[in-house]
């Protein structure tokens, strides 16, 4: 299934996404590990066990991470051009190895791009919550977006 193309985006328009994600403890390693991030709190369940928390946090990065490719079936797959930014990350509640995650994406705008009449640009609001429905993470993304071809 294709993403939205710039005119079919409209203010206030939400997508909750169908996919769910468990994230396991090899996902917060490999992703820790293989972004250089050496941080007990995700790789060293010892060490996790003595922080406030008792357990391994996952990694914000693979959060945000997962809000913005789990929202790609539904809004951009094949009709992005690029991602022009991120803006007021959040991360609300912690999440941790075993929880469970769904995503859920608001369009807060959109505008034709000033340098590029064959595209626009899209502001999106993305939300990750866990299992229990609490709030995990929030995301602001600006993204380039073709607009319907003439002929399609």
């Amino acid at each position: 299934m294709p993403g939205q193309y710039f005119d079919e985006f409209e203010e206030g328009q939400v997508f909750d996404h169908e996919w769910r994600r468990t994230i396991s403890q090899a996902d917060n390693q490999w992703f820790s590990l293989l972004t250089m991030n050496p941080q007990p709190l995700h790789i060293d369940h010892h060490a996790a066990q003595a922080t406030e928390f008792g357990r391994p946090l996952v990694n914000s990065l693979f959060t945000l991470g997962c809000m913005v490719g789990m929202s790609v079936n539904d809004t951009t797959l094949n009709t992005t051009v690029a991602n022009l930014g991120m803006e007021k990350v959040k991360f609300p509640h912690p999440l941790f190895e075993g929880d469970t995650i769904r995503i859920r994406t608001t369009v807060l705008g959109k505008r034709e791009s000033a340098s590029r009449p064959n595209d626009g640009i899209v502001t999106l609001r993305h939300e990750c919550f866990n299992q229990d429905d609490v709030l995990c993470g929030t995301c602001e993304r600006a993204a380039l977006m073709k607009k319907r071809p003439a002929d399609g």
